[in-house]
């Protein structure tokens, strides 16, 4: 019989991937938006219907953060304006500069990024079994994302370095965010990232001159992207990282790719050749079968600090 500890301490792995796949469904609208608008108008009116969503939270969590570490200020800040702003220009930057290829290929690196910082700052140590998970879900991620993976080349510095800058800031996100549940709930870390993302993009669409006004007619469009791949991903992934190793959030951050592929297949008229297919079984596969071992298995593959243990038990307490 599971014990209570075990169910209070139970691993959120398959959570993660469920607000993971919700991000897939963004381009059935961000897509079309993209076409109309440039992006960063895009972001920017998207993180503004957010945070007019948050607001209820947004003071008591401001209130929370006053109270909070000076690590855990510094770490929301990183989230808010590196993670969820910064992130998305260099990203967007290293197409215009390079080749369409490499940032998607350097992007693969994120939860490898992810597996290292959260050993560096969080002390997550993984064991012998977590490449049988790790590798088949990457080797997925990489045929999903190229109909020819031997087609892929790496040009452009530049581009190749914004590409990994993305990466590195989307783990930092997955990592710090797992750091700041100690002092934070989810719903503070939501909209603080929000709000923070949202004061980031401003100043760099002011810099950069980017026009912020959206039609009229784009708005239910905007307002829906943000209410269900923004809100509700959001708040059930920071939700399921109180209770999910920074390295497992990591690879079940893979189950979006894997649904953005399903959606094109399905909804936008795409297909998918033979490795793709197979790219897209092993990560489904691989990100199953971390969840179910994290909830059933009788050793993790990630060992957590005593002290992440002990807070875990304490959530419902």
């Amino acid at each position: 019989m599971t014990s209570l500890a075990t169910r209070v301490t139970g691993d959120r792995t398959w959570l993660v991937a469920v607000a993971a796949s919700l991000w897939g469904f963004s381009g059935l609208l961000r897509e079309p938006l993209s076409r109309q608008l440039p992006a960063l108008t895009v972001v920017l009116a998207e993180h503004a219907v957010l945070v007019l969503l948050v607001s209820p939270w947004l003071v008591p969590a401001v209130r929370a953060l006053a109270r909070c570490s000076v690590r855990t200020k510094l770490a929301v800040l990183v989230i808010g304006a590196g993670s969820s702003a910064l992130a998305t220009t260099l990203f967007t930057a290293a197409f215009r500069l390079g080749d369409p290829i490499t940032p998607q290929v350097l992007q693969k690196l994120q939860p490898l990024l992810a597996i290292l910082l959260a050993a560096v700052l969080l002390g997550e140590r993984v064991n012998r079994r977590f490449p049988l998970f790790a590798v088949p879900a990457l080797v997925g991620a990489v045929l999903l994302a190229f109909p020819d993976p031997t087609a892929v080349r790496v040009r452009g510095l530049a581009a190749a370095g914004l590409a990994v800058g993305a990466a590195a800031l989307w783990a930092a996100g997955t990592v710090l965010g797992r750091m700041v549940s100690a002092e934070l709930s989810f719903r503070h870390v939501t909209a603080l990232r929000f709000a923070v993302g949202l004061v980031a993009l401003a100043g760099v669409a002011t810099v950069t001159g980017t026009p912020v006004a959206v039609p009229v007619e784009l708005l239910p469009r905007l307002v829906l992207l943000a209410v269900v791949p923004g809100l509700l991903a959001l708040t059930l992934y920071y939700y399921a990282l109180r209770r999910t190793p920074a390295s497992n959030a990591a690879l079940a951050e893979l189950a979006f790719p894997l649904t953005a592929a399903l959606v094109g297949l399905t909804l936008l008229d795409g297909r998918l050749d033979g490795s793709q297919w197979c790219g897209l079984v092993l990560v489904l596969a691989s990100v199953a079968s971390l969840a179910w071992h994290e909830n059933h298995g009788s050793r993790p593959v990630v060992r957590q600090p005593q002290r992440d243990v002990h807070r875990a038990r304490t959530l419902t307490s």
